[in-house]
C-alpha cells in the first residue's frame, strides 16, 4: 500500500530553536513521528477491512497542519493518491449550502422563518405554506425522505412531487434526514438571492472561502486529478446527476481544501467578507436536540467532551433513516466554546467523514474513494483525535 506523509505548514527550525530550545524541536519531532505512526495505524487496517483503494487524511492542530496520503485514485491506472487527488464528499456538501443560505439571511435576502411558499410561488395551497426555511435546512419539515423517488428527474417533476407531498408530523416536531428536505433549502435560499444555486455556490462560498480545488462541476483541466470511487463490487464510478443534487451532495473537493473549511469552521477572522464570516457562525447555532446530538445548519453537534458512542449514536444508520423527535430549542443555542462539530458523506463511490473542536483548534478530514460504512469512519477519526489530544495534552481524552 502506497502512503505519503506531507506536512503542509511547520515553523522554521531556526525560529523554532530561538523560541523554544532544541528540546522543545526534539520533542516536536517525537510528536511529529508518533502522529504519523498513529494514522498509519488507524488507516491501514480501516483500508484492508473495507477493501478501500484511497484515502486522504488531513489533520489540523492549531494551525499545523499534516496530510496523510494512501492507495491510489484508479485502479486501473495505479495512479496514486495525492494532495492535490479530488474526492466526492456527499453529504458534507450540506454544510456548504447552509453557509450559502445562512449567507443569504445575514444579507437580508431572506429569513430562516419565512414560509417556503415565498420564493416558491408554485408550491401554494401546498403542505408548504405551513414549512418554513428553518424546517427545511434541520430535516423538520415532517418527514421528506432521505431520497427523491427515481422517478422525479426534472425541474416539473420537482414541483409536483412536493405539491403531492404530505407530511406525517407537524413542522419541527421531528427530524428525519432528508435530501430533499435540505435540498429545497439551497434551492430557495437561491431564489431569494436571484441567481442560480450553482453560481452563488461558485462566486459566493467556494471563492469566498479561498478554496481553490473544490467544485460544483470538476473543469476538464482537473480531470486528471478526480478520483474514481469504486462500488461495493469494485466496478468505478463517479457520482451522476440527479435533482437538486448539487444542493445535497454535490461538492467535489482536496483534503488540503476541506481542512481549510474547517480551520475557518474554527476561526473565520480571516475571512474579509463579514457576511460570509457571520454566515459560518450561524451554521454552528443548535436548533433541536435529537438526543445527544443538536442539529444545526449542515453541521451536527455534541457537548464537548464527548464519547465515542455518543458519536456513533449521532451518526448511526437509525439516526439517518428514522424519524427522531426533536426538543426544539426556544431560544436558539448559540454556538458554545466546547462543543464538538461533525458531518458524514457519501456518494455510491465516495465516504467522507470531518470534525472539528474549535476550542481545541483540532480538526480531521477522512475521505476515501469508496462508500464504507460510517462507524468505522468514526471510529477511526476518534482514534486519532485522542491521539492528537493525547499528545498536546496527556491523560486527557475527547
Amino acid at each position: 500500500m502506497n502512503m505519503h506523509f506531507i506536512p503542509l505548514r511547520k515553523l522554521g527550525i531556526a525560529a523554532y530553536c530561538l523560541s523554544y530550545g532544541v528540546a522543545a524541536h526534539v520533542a516536536g519531532a517525537n510528536n511529529e513521528d508518533r502522529l504519523r505512526q498513529v494514522v498509519d495505524a488507524a488507516i491501514r487496517p480501516l483500508m484492508k477491512e473495507n477493501d478501500i483503494p484511497g484515502v486522504a487524511l488531513a489533520i489540523s492542530i492549531k494551525g499545523e497542519r499534516h496530510v496523510f496520503n494512501y492507495g491510489v485514485a484508479s485502479k486501473e491506472t495505479g495512479q496514486k493518491i495525492t494532495n492535490d487527488t479530488i474526492f466526492e464528499i456527499g453529504s458534507v456538501s450540506k454544510t456548504f449550502t447552509a453557509a450559502l443560505a445562512s449567507y443569504a439571511q445575514v444579507s437580508g435576502k431572506l429569513s430562516f422563518s419565512d414560509k417556503a411558499t415565498k420564493y416558491m410561488p408554485e408550491l401554494a395551497g401546498s403542505s408548504f405554506d405551513k414549512i418554513s426555511l428553518l424546517d427545511l435546512g434541520t430535516y423538520t419539515a415532517g418527514g421528506l425522505p432521505l431520497q427523491f423517488p427515481n422517478e422525479v428527474s426534472d425541474q416539473d417533476k420537482i414541483v409536483a412531487y412536493y405539491r403531492n407531498w404530505h407530511p406525517s408530523y407537524a413542522p419541527g416536531s421531528y427530524r428525519q434526514y432528508s435530501n430533499p428536505s435540505i435540498g429545497l433549502f439551497g434551492y430557495l435560499a437561491a431564489r431569494a438571492m436571484g441567481e442560480p444555486f450553482d453560481t452563488l455556490m461558485q462566486d459566493k462560498i467556494l471563492i469566498g472561502l479561498g478554496l481553490e480545488h473544490t467544485y460544483v462541476h470538476v473543469p476538464a483541466a482537473e480531470m486528471r486529478n478526480y478520483a474514481y470511487g469504486y462500488s461495493k463490487q469494485g466496478k468505478p464510478m463517479r457520482v451522476g446527476p440527479g435533482a437538486l443534487d448539487t444542493q445535497a451532495y454535490g461538492i467535489k473537493t482536496t483534503a488540503s481544501d476541506m481542512l481549510s473549511v474547517l480551520e475557518i469552521n474554527m476561526d473565520s477572522s480571516k475571512l474579509k467578507d463579514g457576511s460570509l464570516r457571520r454566515a459560518i457562525a450561524e451554521t454552528h447555532v443548535g436548533h433541536y436536540n435529537v438526543g445527544n446530538m443538536t442539529q444545526a445548519l449542515g453541521w451536527e453537534t455534541y457537548a464537548y467532551p464527548t464519547t465515542l458512542a455518543r458519536l456513533l449514536g449521532g451518526n448511526s444508520s437509525d439516526m439517518a433513516l428514522e424519524p427522531h423527535k426533536t426538543e426544539p430549542l426556544n431560544t436558539p443555542q448559540q454556538s458554545k466554546k466546547d462543543i464538538l462539530l461533525n458531518k458524514t458523506g457519501s456518494t455510491n463511490g465516495f465516504g467522507t467523514y470531518t470534525v472539528f473542536i474549535p476550542s481545541q483548534q483540532i480538526g480531521i478530514v477522512l475521505l476515501a474513494n469508496k462508500n464504507y460504512p460510517i462507524p468505522e469512519r468514526v471510529k477511526a477519526a476518534y482514534k486519532i483525535l485522542t491521539a492528537v489530544r493525547n499528545l498536546s495534552a496527556p491523560g486527557s481524552a475527547p
